[in-house]
């Protein structure tokens, strides 16, 4: 029995990364993905991976930081697929610098990307789960929204925004029986793991070794967080609210 059998997930960020991965496994699970992104040619690839084995996908060109483009992404998928059951709030960017390096546009768009972008799509898409009866919302954190790290802290603090944001949103909207959580991984191979490496002017190949040093001895691979977001928009997770899943390869302990 697929877990996700004609639910509808929205996924911001799913163009790629984290985002592309958990696309595809919600949609082998039997759910019909609603994939928001600005990468237009990487969304239509996804979309397009999807239903050449007979899923149902669409793609949705939105920037998430503006509430306009949110509301008529999340009304788009309620005329295409009827409703809305998961949405995961994936979205997000990294600036690798201190506070004296990092300029107040980039820490407004950080910011934006990263926490208000799970504000706008939430306060759509919450009245919609709130007629329904249900819903589950995943946002993802990071190990870094638990804990400071070096050369990090627009990121840092949004990804703690992003925990304690939802721990908020568990209590005031689990009433209404929608279930809110967040992931935390620790580094992961996506585009974005490598222009850390650049970022902060590193070699490449010395920054994934690096990314590594854990009990583990490895980074993760994407379809390993999206098999949590998977366990979260499931009802295996029934009784699963308020909670920050870290899942980092034993990077924190």
């Amino acid at each position: 029995m697929k877990s996700l059998l004609e639910k509808v997930a929205i996924i911001t960020g799913g163009a790629s990364g984290i985002g592309k991965a958990t696309a595809l496994l919600f949609a082998e699970e039997g759910a019909k993905v609603s994939i928001i992104d600005i990468n237009d040619a990487a969304g239509m690839k996804v979309v397009n991976e999807i239903t050449a084995k007979g899923d149902r996908a669409i793609y949705i060109h939105c920037d998430v930081t503006n509430a306009d483009q949110c509301q008529k992404a999340v009304e788009e998928t309620v005329k295409t697929f009827g409703g809305i059951d998961i949405l995961f709030n994936n979205a997000g960017i990294i600036r690798r610098a201190d506070i004296l390096e990092t300029t107040e546009e980039e820490w407004d768009r950080l910011m934006a990307i990263n926490v208000k972008s799970i504000f706008l799509m939430s306060k759509f898409v919450i009245p919609i789960m709130e007629q329904a009866g249900k819903g589950a919302i995943i946002n993802t954190a990071s190990g870094w929204g638990l804990k400071g790290g070096q050369k990090a802290v627009a990121y840092c603090a949004s990804k703690g925004a992003v925990v304690n944001m939802t721990r908020a949103m568990a209590i005031d909207h689990g009433p209404k029986n929608i279930r809110v959580n967040s992931i935390c991984p620790g580094d992961t191979d996506t585009p974005m793991l490598r222009n850390e490496a650049h970022q902060l002017g590193q070699d490449e190949n010395e920054f994934l070794i690096d990314a590594a040093s854990r009990p583990l001895g490895r980074y993760a691979e994407p379809i390993e967080i999206a098999r949590v977001a998977l366990f979260l928009a499931s009802d295996a997770a029934s009784y699963v609210t308020g909670a920050a899943y870290v899942v980092d390869g034993g990077g924190l302990a």
